[in-house]
């Protein structure tokens, strides 16, 4: 009787364990299937929705309340944009500018020849050896002068010719400094053949004009050079705005071609006059921030922030 009871009791212990193991893996299975629900539905959540996904444009019609959208361009203003002139006419020696190259200030740009350059420098060499002849000859006679060894009459005869020869000589100088040379490097260097061109600021060329042999008269432009270092914004705005613009509002913009970033200027002057034919004003920024890829002339889409 005890051997058929043992066996009746293993047989109903494998059959309970048997019974209670697909509960446990059903019980574990469900969670896990929760789990990766919940992983799966994470993602889903940000997700955002239209509305979200929005972005607020610069130049968009439905800007913000409490802004003002413009269009307009990157400019660079008078002070870091030169033009560079010829004050001498002549032909065209040499050159080193290309355009859109970078040139640094003082740097001789090109060279000119002009027969009446040379003649300049020799006028002044021949003024200042005159006059250090008339120099000591006007001391000699006031020596003379003083020993009753010379008449007053050639006293200031010496006098007369050592004032008039200096005052030659100081305008030739004024002549060769307003072209770009020193007095005392033609003395130490003795006469220049080609007149040089020098650059009056830092900045990359643009609008070259010349070539080797041109012929250019005085006052003749051969390039312009600006300063990228300082960008101004100048913005178009119209006659109903000017109750939202003001100098010093905080402006955002945007430049073609540059994707979405956004920069900072702020509203350095707004014009005080009225383009007749479209009825608009200009509105200048200054930038915060320059940027490396900034050009004049690159199109911006702007939007200022009103007080």
């Amino acid at each position: 009787m005890k051997r058929i009871i043992i066996p009746l009791t293993i047989l109903m212990l494998v059959a309970c364990g048997k019974s209670s193991a697909p509960q446990q893996s059903s019980t574990d299975s469900t969670a896990t299937e929760a789990e990766d629900t919940a992983q799966l539905q994470a993602p889903g959540d940000m997700a955002s929705t239209p509305d979200s996904q929005k972005v607020d444009a610069v130049t968009s019609a439905t800007a913000l309340p409490n802004h003002t959208s413009f269009n307009g361009s990157l400019m660079i203003p008078a002070q870091h944009h030169a033009t560079v002139s010829v004050t001498m006419g002549g032909k065209v020696h040499s050159t080193s500018l290309i355009p859109g190259g970078y040139v640094r200030r003082g740097a001789v740009v090109a060279t000119l020849e002009n027969p009446a350059f040379i003649d300049l420098q020799k006028d002044y060499l021949d003024s200042y050896a005159q006059l250090t002849y008339l120099e000591s000859e006007y001391k000699r006679q006031q020596r003379l002068s003083t020993q009753e060894a010379a008449s007053q009459k050639r006293v200031q005869e010496a006098k007369a010719n050592y004032i008039s020869m200096k005052i030659r000589m100081d305008a030739s100088a004024a002549q060769l400094r307003n072209l770009g040379l020193s007095s005392r490097n033609i003395l130490s260097h003795g006469i220049r053949y080609y007149l040089p061109v020098i650059a009056p600021i830092n900045g990359y060329v643009s609008h070259l004009g010349i070539n080797i042999g041109k012929y250019l008269h005085e006052g003749d432009p051969i390039c312009e050079i600006f300063d990228k270092s300082y960008p101004m914004l100048c913005l178009t705005a119209h006659e109903k705005d000017l109750g939202d613009i003001s100098v010093g509002n905080r402006v955002q913009f945007r430049v073609n071609g540059m994707g979405k970033k956004t920069f900072s200027a702020v509203v350095s002057s707004i014009s005080q006059e009225v383009d007749e034919t479209n009825r608009s004003i200009e509105v200048y920024c200054r930038v915060k921030v320059n940027n490396p890829r900034f050009r004049p002339g690159m199109y911006v889409m702007a939007r200022v922030e009103k007080k």
